[in-house]
């Protein structure tokens, strides 16, 4: 063979040495190249998910607080209304002492203090009268007696209307009834007469 064959010969090699390198090189930049994606498309998906579980995260700290500020309503409300049930659960029978109390009040006016017989009973009527009136004051059962007051559609039922140069207009007159209320709260309103 000669030089020149020879070297023709060498050349292929060469070619053939550094084409496989660079087949080899590619390989392992495509190989490079492709972990590279998939380590990209895994950090994308593992950003969704962390997006996803902040999202979640959210609605669950959402529902929580609402959950508590409805806990917190319930335990008003329910305090509210305890307090309210133990201030008017006398109310009913508030209603069924009144006329009681309207007749002791009754037989102290009716009766004759000049009497001797009479004023001794009288004096026990005064002092049954005077003692019931302090224990339900003590449970908040007040009276409304608002003779020479301001007419006042809250407190007071009007049962008439009469001219009366003594009195402005909308003064209460005289009270046939006494009203009464609880804690506040209106048991009976006071039945009067209202200047006109």
């Amino acid at each position: 063979m000669s030089d020149e064959e020879n070297k023709i010969k060498e050349d292929e090699l060469e070619r053939e040495e550094v084409s496989e390198e660079a087949v080899e090189g590619a390989d392992v930049e495509l190989s490079e190249k492709s972990k590279f994606d998939e380590q990209e498309a895994r950090i994308v998906q593992l950003e969704e998910a962390l997006l996803l579980s902040k999202t979640q995260l959210q609605d669950q700290q959402a529902l929580v607080l609402r959950a508590k500020a409805e806990v917190e309503n319930i335990r008003r409300r329910t305090e509210s209304e305890i307090e309210k049930a133990h201030k008017y659960a006398l109310s009913k029978f508030s209603e069924e002492l009144l006329p009681v109390i309207d007749n002791l009040e009754r037989a102290i006016q009716a009766a004759n203090s000049e009497d001797e017989v009479a004023r001794g009973i009288l004096e026990g009527v005064e002092l049954t009268h005077k003692t019931f009136i302090d224990v339900i004051a003590r449970f908040g059962l007040k009276e409304i007696n608002p003779e020479g007051e301001v007419f006042n559609p809250e407190l007071h039922q009007a049962m008439s209307i009469q001219d009366s140069p003594d009195h402005e207009s909308k003064t209460i007159m005289s009270v046939m009834q006494k009203g009464y209320e609880l804690n506040g709260r209106v048991v009976r309103p006071a039945m009067v007469m209202v200047a006109k």
